[in-house]
């Protein structure tokens, strides 16, 4: 079988889980540099995404890493089926976290500053556009994966 480039397994993908893992860290980061962020269901759930996000992208990571360098990890297709689905779950997660937390920080600046001030909300826009960096490397393993799982 012809190896598949971002498949598990691949420098690809361990290039893809650690961009994940830097972009999903990034946006926890930003989110959780003010204490502010609590007072809104929108901020706290994109900082319990990422804290599902950052642990699985890690675990993949030192996976791949391990099967890249070792050269030796039996793709199954029942392993493949676990990563995918969790690829998948965590993809539209993130992605649903990173549009409403874009959206609140975007309605806040647009009333004026009132409810967060623009130095605030713009570190939110900026944990948004890191989890909708994570959320693109996320779906983008996720349907390499997919193309993956019919051949084994």
């Amino acid at each position: 079988m012809d190896e598949l480039p971002g498949a598990f397994g691949t420098s690809a993908s361990l290039a893809l889980r650690l961009g994940q893992t830097v972009f999903s860290s990034a946006s926890l980061f930003f989110m959780c540099l003010d204490v502010e962020f609590y007072s809104y269901t929108a901020f706290c759930y994109l900082v319990t995404v990422m804290g599902l996000v950052i642990p699985w992208s890690v675990t993949l990571l030192a996976v791949d890493a391990y099967s890249v360098f070792v050269k030796w990890l039996p793709i199954q297709r029942r392993l493949i089926l676990i990563i995918l689905s969790g690829d998948m779950v965590l993809s539209y997660l993130s992605l649903a976290a990173a549009c409403s937390t874009a959206s609140v920080a975007d309605i806040f600046l647009d009333a004026g500053g009132y409810d967060c001030p623009p130095k605030l909300c713009g570190r939110y826009q900026l944990s948004a556009a890191m989890a909708f960096l994570s959320w693109f490397l996320s779906s983008a393993s996720c349907l390499f994966n997919l193309w993956l799982f019919p051949s084994l």
